[in-house]
């Protein structure tokens, strides 16, 4: 848990990745909280939600699922109410959200627990854990979520001087859209390497750490040059 945190705070420095960050909170998130996958929502600039991170393909689409759907999931109720959003068995307790429950029961998931992102009075987002047993979240855990939500939080919003709510908003929009170019990229990735898209993103993201690149630089990268997307894939034989 202390080397997390550690890990953590020290990508809080001058030009750090946020897509990075973001990624390393799902990730710890499944190494710490005994949850299967997370994922991580985060307002647009129209106030809307998005999804940011994943930890993998599934949390991804049980979050994409949560955004296109008229019923909302536990996650956008985290959001909305600022609160966290427990759910130990879908099956017997997910009849708030009919459709979701059944999604995820669908895609193998029986618990859900969902806890929003804040700062002070500001909710910018929701931390969803995504469990394939039926299981509470303990207090302990929950504050340990929280824990990481809160560093994550700070981590997002961070600049040296924040004078205007509408530089917040860029900075999140910039993180926002290179998601979109990441996602891209691991498509890219997947096909040409004939690899599913969660291998793809780990390739991606080790290639960034080891050179200190941004994810979303990287990922431009890839998409324009075809050289690039090769030396990635070459990684899994390096």
């Amino acid at each position: 848990m202390t080397e997390a945190l550690v890990e953590m705070a020290d990508t809080l420095v001058a030009d750090y990745d946020v897509i990075d960050l973001t990624h390393r909170l799902a990730a710890h998130c499944v190494d710490l909280l005994h949850v299967s996958a997370a994922g991580l929502l985060l307002i647009d600039e129209h106030g809307d939600l998005r999804l940011l991170a994943s930890s993998n393909e599934q949390a991804r689409l049980l979050e994409l699922f949560q955004l296109e759907t008229d019923q909302r999931g536990p996650c956008l109720e985290a959001f909305h109410t600022s609160q966290p959003v427990l759910v130990d068995d879908l099956e017997s307790n997910g009849r708030r959200w009919p459709a979701f429950a059944f999604e995820a029961r669908r895609q193998g998931i029986r618990a859900v627990h969902a806890l929003p992102l804040r700062l002070r009075a500001k909710t910018v987002g929701a931390l969803g854990l995504f469990s394939t047993e039926v299981t509470s979240l303990s207090e302990d855990d929950q504050r340990l979520g929280q824990a990481l939500a809160d560093v994550a939080t700070i981590g997002i919003l961070q600049q040296r001087a924040l004078a205007r709510s509408e530089t917040v908003i860029e900075q999140l929009q910039g993180a926002l859209n290179s998601r979109v170019t990441i996602e891209q990229a691991k498509g890219v990735l997947a096909e040409r390497g004939g690899i599913d898209v969660d291998a793809a993103f780990a390739l991606l993201r080790d290639y960034a750490r080891e050179r200190r690149m941004r994810l979303s630089d990287l990922a431009r990268s890839v998409g324009v040059d075809r050289t690039v997307a090769a030396d990635v894939l070459r990684r899994r034989s390096g």
